[in-house]
């Protein structure tokens, strides 16, 4: 994990342009905004935000009545999405959070939204490209999950091998999956898919089925006492 980490750190400065985010995995970014279509006043969490590129199209949506909390482990690219964060005036909207998902505090989350929205939970859970490098990801989902509030929404984007005539590009993507520590064959949307509520699924793919957003309106959960260190089911 720490070599992970450190790679994941390192290539911070340069990820937005070696990413592939114009050519390809933006569509998919673009696709998880469709879906899970967040609303002016809305807090919505954006889980391995990364560098802060979903924090356009999420800032403009809740406009400056709501909250975008951005979670990542990496302090470097923290320190690039502090930089777009300033960029863009988006201090009145946009707060981060240092942590690893898979060892998420949900109350340290509550505290931020409680302390700039006057609630403890979100609206909405947004995760791109991210549940795939989580080795722990069905426990960091948990943790995720447990930040909405009932009724809330959630949207994984993530990737799988191209699918039919685009099963040719395998090998590239299988290669691109690799470079970025991300296992390919995760599935990360069926998190989503088990804990929504019958009815409200929602799916598109993009790019030859590479990438895969799935939406829905997660089913009643337990709640996490947020006085209590929160430990595996």
């Amino acid at each position: 994990m720490a070599t992970l980490l450190k790679r994941y750190g390192a290539g911070a400065r340069w990820y937005d342009v070696l990413s592939g985010e114009r050519w390809i995995y933006g569509a998919g970014r673009a696709a998880g905004m469709d879906l899970l279509a967040p609303q002016r006043d809305e807090v919505v969490v954006d889980l391995g935000c990364g560098t802060g590129l979903n924090f356009p199209a999420l800032a403009d949506a809740v406009g400056p009545e709501g909250l975008v909390v951005g979670i990542d482990r990496s302090g470097d690219m923290l320190a690039m999405a502090e930089r777009r964060i300033d960029a863009h005036g988006w201090r009145d909207r946009v707060r981060l959070v240092t942590a690893d998902a898979a060892t998420l505090d949900p109350a340290l989350v509550g505290d931020v939204i409680a302390a700039e929205r006057g609630r403890r939970h979100a609206d909405a859970l947004l995760t791109t490209y991210a549940l795939s490098v989580i080795d722990e990801r069905e426990e960091a989902w948990r943790r995720a999950r447990s930040l909405l509030r009932i009724g809330g929404r959630a949207c994984v984007v993530d990737m799988q091998p191209p699918t039919g005539r685009w099963r040719i590009l395998s090998p590239l993507a299988r290669l691109a999956c690799a470079a970025g520590g991300s296992d390919i064959r995760s599935r990360a949307w069926r998190l989503v898919e088990q804990d929504a509520a019958p009815g409200s699924i929602r799916r598109t793919e993009r790019k030859g089925g590479h990438i895969v957003a799935l939406a829905g309106v997660l089913s009643p959960g337990p709640r996490e006492d947020p006085n209590c260190e929160i430990s595996a089911p």
